[in-house]
């Protein structure tokens, strides 16, 4: 009983379509008429990629105990390639590039326009995409209407990767950089007074400890007056400024330490603050070219005469339910 009824159904529908061809062949011939226009109307975007890989280093390291899976010649991770997607997302990436190729221009998108910037990122975000690759790389798209303007975009893209990561990183880097070298001034210039101080005692006579006691000798073995007096000058000086020198000595010592040790903190800063990194490896620079990407117009067309035949269809059914309901109220 149910196949009888199922065929019955199947039936009054072929019989349908017979009887409504000519209402069906117009909406669908009219729709692929429309579809074949607007198809032809829409811009041709041309499609550029660059791939690239980031570094798992970011600087040159002066310890000793080096990391040795961030060496420089190390390819990045995951959690690397996380940071290069969100920079290249970034406004400082777009707005330079926006800037240098006026693409509210290009985009149509009028400067006396409330909303440009709203209609800027959308249209940027339609033409730019960057994603990661399942080998670990990171995929730079670029649409634009001119196949040349898309390929020297994600090339500015590439280029740019480094000079944005840079400008983020100095932005930590030459505050701390700064803070070190008032350091190192300040160590310095604390260990030339201890210098100076010690010059100042050794014009008086004061001697280095180890040789203090070599002036009572020299003053019994002088013979000449004149030598003695110089002698015991001297020794008076040492005895009173003796234990002074000594500190001062013991100060100079430990401060050439602290300056040594601090030497490496110092030269560390100082690379990250004023050296130039390269933050990923390009494994294909974008090329010009030389088909379009976008429209589909195959597609457009033919998902457009299938929609159009599929809402006729509907229309008509729709059409002839309610005739039928007007019949039946009757």
């Amino acid at each position: 009983m149910e196949n009888s009824n199922l065929s019955d159904q199947r039936n009054a529908l072929l019989i349908f379509l017979w009887n409504q061809r000519k209402p069906l062949m117009l909406f669908t011939g009219a729709a692929a008429i429309l579809s074949i226009v607007v198809a032809f109307l829409i811009t041709p975007l041309y499609l550029s990629t660059a791939i690239v890989f980031p570094a798992a280093s970011s600087n040159v390291s002066f310890s000793e105990q080096r990391n040795v899976k961030a060496a420089a010649m190390d390819f990045g991770e995951e959690e690397q390639a996380e940071q290069l997607v969100q920079i290249l997302s970034s406004s400082r990436i777009r707005d330079r590039i926006v800037q240098k190729y006026d693409l509210m221009k290009d985009y149509e998108i009028e400067k006396t326009d409330p909303n440009k910037y709203y209609k800027l990122n959308k249209a940027y975000n339609q033409h730019f995409t960057f994603g990661r690759t399942r080998y670990g790389s990171i995929q730079i798209d670029v649409l634009d209407k001119d196949p040349k303007q898309a390929a020297a975009m994600a090339n500015d893209i590439v280029d740019l990767i480094d000079t944005i990561k840079n400008e983020m990183i100095r932005e930590r880097t030459i505050p701390a950089f700064q803070i070190n070298l008032r350091k190192k001034q300040q160590m310095e210039k604390e260990r030339d007074s201890i210098l100076q101080r010690l010059e100042d005692l050794a014009e008086l006579g004061v001697l280095p400890n180890d040789t203090r006691a070599t002036l009572y000798q020299a003053l019994v073995d002088a013979k000449n007056p004149q030598e003695k007096e110089e002698l015991r000058k001297k020794i008076e000086a040492n005895s009173k400024y003796g234990s002074v020198y000594d500190g001062l000595e013991y100060q100079r010592n430990e401060k050439i330490v602290k300056i040594e040790d601090f030497k490496v903190s110092y030269e560390q800063a100082e690379s990250d603050a004023n050296a130039n990194f390269n933050h990923k490896f390009v494994v294909e620079r974008a090329v010009v070219a030389d088909r379009k990407e976008k429209p589909k117009r195959m597609i457009i067309v033919l998902v457009s005469t299938i929609g159009g035949f599929l809402f006729g269809l509907f229309f008509l059914l729709i059409r002839q339910r309610i005739k039928e309901l007007q019949q039946n109220a009757a």
